[in-house]
């Protein structure tokens, strides 16, 4: 009786999911077969990277089993990764994985259900497209687009479609961010007058590859599938390997550090992007071939798009020829700051009694509050499966199940990609950018950015 019983709450439960579902597009059996709790979801990887390696597979191994995932793919254009890739995840997943010399292989197979995109930073929207576009859930690292034209194309394709999509922005699964985003929602921290971002490090080698440089030939990858829609040039293996020294295929510190740290502004304050961006700096210390900034301060001006007497300013400072890379984000208002370092909410540079007096004013002082934190931050973006990463993995593979809007959903990827551009163009123009709410697009001097 016990039996039937179960069958028969299984049965009801499968029905009354299929006429729900039905309305979205999806049969009963595409729901079992994807989401079902006794069905096994099955992961595609898009790019055997360092990232995928040291931090996002072994989040992944902390959950897979108990969420009956596998992971069955591995899409990579370079013969020699991707035989790396394979034997890495195999060794780990205890079966054999299929191997896939680009997407289209990856795609054309019948067993997967969801993909981890983690691929160079210029092609993840392109990337995240042609995911949804085949029906799969993603995964995909940050920063989500580097011009507005992907960044555009990659929103709608998502929200067109039923997939779920999370963005590789960990900060949003962190209890500390959590517990910080809701004290400035309540109103406890009042008004943001300021935010300091910084992130340095001092690593002549950050971002470079020169072992993997000289191991790779034209002969063995796919040069013009790997541009994807960026203008032609020469194959160049430090363009392949090392992207992230290398516009337009990446901004480098604004995509790499700044769009996770922005990520948070937007989210704390339900602001879309800034209303202007100025930047300076240059590559004052590793003169090594690179395109991209070794030094960078973007000054950015926050506040609601109808009233410019509102409003604060973010401040982004990176160097990567001085540091320990102990990123900052530091919020400040009249009464104190909010420190995600610390994680504490203090008096520390408040208004004092002794200065209000002079304006026959009160002092306004923030309480001392520590924000809960059970994870172990870890800064760096490459440092293994670090708490936050592991939460935010675990948070996208419940929600392939669900359905329910991950923590980073694309709008949070949009949103920093913005502000990412318009410090692009700034950097690259020495002019300040502005956004055009109505077309969606980023300006200088009245023009539209493009690269």
């Amino acid at each position: 009786m016990e039996t039937t019983r179960r069958d028969f709450i299984k049965k009801s439960a499968m029905a009354a999911a299929g006429t729900y579902l039905g309305t979205m597009g999806m049969s009963a059996k595409s729901y079992a077969n994807i989401i079902g709790a006794n069905d096994r979801v099955r992961v595609g990887v898009v790019g055997f990277s360092d990232r995928f390696k040291d931090t996002l597979f072994p989040c992944f191994l902390n959950h897979y089993k108990e969420l009956n995932f596998d992971m069955v793919a591995l899409s990579d254009l370079w013969s020699y990764r991707r035989d790396l890739g394979i034997a890495h995840i195999k060794n780990k997943i205890g079966h054999d994985i299929t191997a896939c010399r680009n997407n289209d292989e990856l795609y054309n197979l019948k067993d997967v259900d969801a993909v981890i995109i983690s691929s160079p930073d210029f092609a993840h929207a392109s990337h995240a497209i042609e995911a949804v576009h085949n029906k799969k859930d993603v995964y995909c690292e940050k920063p989500f687009a580097e011009t507005m034209d992907d960044a555009k194309a990659a929103l709608k394709a998502v929200r067109s479609s039923k997939q779920i999509l999370q963005i590789g922005s960990q900060r949003r699964s962190g209890q500390n961010y959590q517990a910080a985003a809701e004290f400035i929602k309540q109103g406890k921290f009042g008004d943001i007058t300021m935010v300091e971002l910084t992130w340095n490090v001092n690593q002549p080698g950050r971002w470079r590859r020169p072992d993997l440089v000289a191991k790779l030939k034209e002969e063995d990858t796919d040069w013009k599938r790997f541009i994807l829609n960026r203008p032609y040039e020469p194959f160049n293996p430090r363009i392949y390997l090392e992207y992230r020294l290398f516009w337009p295929y990446s901004s480098g510190m604004p995509g790499q550090w700044m769009s996770h740290q922005i990520d948070t502004v937007h989210w704390f304050t339900g602001l879309p992007h800034p209303r202007s961006v100025t930047a300076n700096g240059g590559i004052y210390q590793w003169h090594d071939g690179r395109r991209n900034w070794d030094t960078t301060t973007a000054v950015m001006d926050y506040g609601p798009l109808d009233d410019p007497n509102k409003g604060f300013q973010v401040i982004f400072s990176s160097r990567m020829h001085n540091g320990d890379e102990h990123p900052a984000e530091i919020y400040y208002a009249n009464g104190g700051e909010l420190n995600l370092i610390t994680n504490t909410v203090s008096p520390r540079g408040g208004l004092t009694e002794r200065a209000a007096s002079a304006m026959h004013m009160h002092a306004n002082l923030l309480p001392e509050v520590k924000l809960p934190n059970t994870e172990a931050v870890v800064a760096s973006a490459n440092t293994g499966a670090d708490a936050l990463s592991s939460n935010h993995m675990r948070n996208w593979l419940e929600c392939i199940r669900s359905r329910k809007e991950p923590n980073a959903p694309v709008e949070a990827g949009y949103r920093h990609s913005i502000a990412n551009i318009m410090t692009n163009a700034a950097v690259h123009t020495g002019g300040k950018a502005t956004f055009d709410e109505a077309k969606q697009e980023v300006m200088v001097n009245g023009k539209v950015f493009k690269y």
